[in-house]
C-alpha cells in the first residue's frame, strides 16, 4: 500500500460525527485572552461600533453584520448546552459555530494578559459553519472600530487554527480552514496569506458595493492540517509559541518534525555547510560585539587617552578630536504593548480592519 493509499484509509475510518456537546476552551496569547461568548457579550458589540463599515471588510451590510454575529454567538451557546445545531431552529442546513469573546488587560495594566486580568473587551473571532462530513470551517474576526489594525487578529488567529486543526478531543480534528475576503479589502488580504492561506477561488459580483454602487468579486483563501504550520505563522508577526494552548504542542513537535526533514535534504543536496557556516560568521560577529561593548572603555578614560594620544602626536586637536555617535536608547517596553497600545484608538481610520 503505498503512502497516499495509507492517506486515504486514514481518512475513510476518521469520525465524521461532530460532538452533541461541546467545551469551548480558553486560548490565551500574548495581546489577547479569548473566553467563550456569550449573549451577554453582545450589546458590548454594538457599544464598540463592531458593524461599522462591515460592507468594506466582509462585504455585508452593518444590519446584516449584526444579525449574523447574533445567530452565531446563539448557535455557539447552543452547542455548549448539548441543544440543537441552530439553537432551537431545525433547519440542517444551521452548522455549528463556536464563538470567542476577545479580552485584553486596561490600559493602565502592564502585566502579560491572562484569564484574571482581562477585562477589556475587543471583539469576537469565529469558528463558522463547521462541517463535520467534510472537515471544514470559516474563521471569522468581527472588532471594535477603535481596535482595528492593532494586531490583535494576527494574535488570535493561529491559536484558534491550531485548535481547529488539532484531533479530537483536544480540538475539532478540521481538515480545511477558509476565509472569505472582499476583493477590495486589500489589506486583509495580504495578512491572511501571511498567516498561511492560499488563494483558492474567486465568486464573481458575490457582493454588492452600496458606497461605489457596483458588484465586486469574493476571493477566497483556505488552507490545509497537513500544510498549516502555526509556528511559521506567528513567527510571521514575532508571536510566541504557548503550548498550553490545545492544539500547540503536537503542532510544535510536527513544525520540529518538518525543520529537520528539511534539514536532512539540504545535507543531502550538499548545502548545508554552506548555511551552517554563514550561521557560525553570524554568531561570531555577534560574540565579538558584545565582548566590545562589555570591555569598553568609560567615557573618562577615552577622553583622557586620546587626549595623551593628540598631545604626543602634535596634531591639531581640532581635526584629530574623536567624534562618536550617542549610544542607541534601547526601550525594554515590551513590543506588543507598543503595538497594541501606544496607537491613538480613536485616530484609527473606520477602514481599517485585520
Amino acid at each position: 500500500m503505498t503512502h497516499s493509499d495509507e492517506r486515504r484509509e486514514e481518512e475513510r475510518e476518521r469520525t465524521r460525527a461532530l460532538p452533541t456537546r461541546i467545551t469551548i476552551p480558553g486560548i490565551l496569547g500574548e495581546m489577547v485572552y479569548l473566553r467563550p461568548a456569550t449573549s451577554q457579550d453582545l450589546p458590548r458589540m454594538d457599544g464598540l461600533d463592531a458593524y461599522v463599515n462591515a460592507s468594506g471588510i466582509t462585504g455585508k451590510d452593518r444590519v446584516a453584520e449584526r444579525a449574523a454575529v447574533h445567530a452565531w454567538v446563539r448557535r455557539s451557546e447552543a452547542w455548549t448546552q448539548g441543544a440543537g445545531v441552530g439553537g432551537g431552529v431545525d433547519d440542517p442546513e444551521h452548522r455549528r459555530t463556536i464563538a470567542w469573546a476577545l479580552m485584553t488587560t486596561p490600559d493602565d495594566n502592564d502585566e502579560a494578559v491572562n484569564a484574571d486580568n482581562a477585562t477589556e473587551f475587543l471583539g469576537m473571532i469565529f469558528l463558522i459553519d463547521i462541517d463535520g462530513w467534510a472537515r471544514s470551517a470559516r474563521i471569522q474576526v468581527v472588532l471594535g472600530k477603535d481596535f482595528r489594525g492593532r494586531g490583535y487578529s494576527r494574535d488570535a488567529m493561529p491559536r484558534v487554527m491550531t485548535y481547529g486543526f488539532a484531533e479530537q478531543p483536544e480540538g475539532l480534528g478540521l481538515h480545511r480552514i477558509w476565509v472569505a475576503v472582499p476583493e477590495k479589502n486589500t489589506r486583509t488580504l495580504s495578512v491572511y496569506q501571511s498567516l498561511g492561506f492560499v488563494p483558492s477561488g474567486t465568486s464573481r459580483d458575490a457582493l454588492w458595493d452600496n458606497r461605489l454602487g457596483k458588484y465586486q468579486n469574493l476571493n477566497v483563501l483556505d488552507t490545509l492540517a497537513d500544510e498549516y504550520d502555526p509556528v511559521r505563522a506567528m513567527d510571521a508577526f514575532g508571536m510566541h509559541v504557548i503550548t498550553t494552548n490545545p492544539g500547540m504542542e503536537k503542532a510544535l513537535s510536527l513544525h520540529q518534525h518538518s525543520m529537520a526533514i528539511k534539514k536532512q535534504e539540504l545535507r543531502e543536496a550538499g548545502l548545508l555547510k554552506d548555511l551552517d557556516d554563514e550561521r557560525q560568521r553570524v554568531a561570531d560577529a555577534a560574540r565579538q560585539t558584545a565582548h566590545d561593548a562589555e570591555h569598553a572603555p568609560t567615557l573618562g578614560e577615552t577622553l583622557h587617552r586620546d587626549a595623551e594620544r593628540i598631545a604626543g602626536d602634535d596634531v591639531d586637536a581640532e581635526n584629530a578630536w574623536p567624534y562618536n555617535n550617542a549610544e542607541r536608547n534601547t526601550s525594554r517596553k515590551a513590543w506588543w504593548r507598543t503595538l497594541g497600545r501606544d496607537r491613538n484608538r480613536h485616530g484609527a481610520a473606520a477602514h481599517d480592519d485585520e
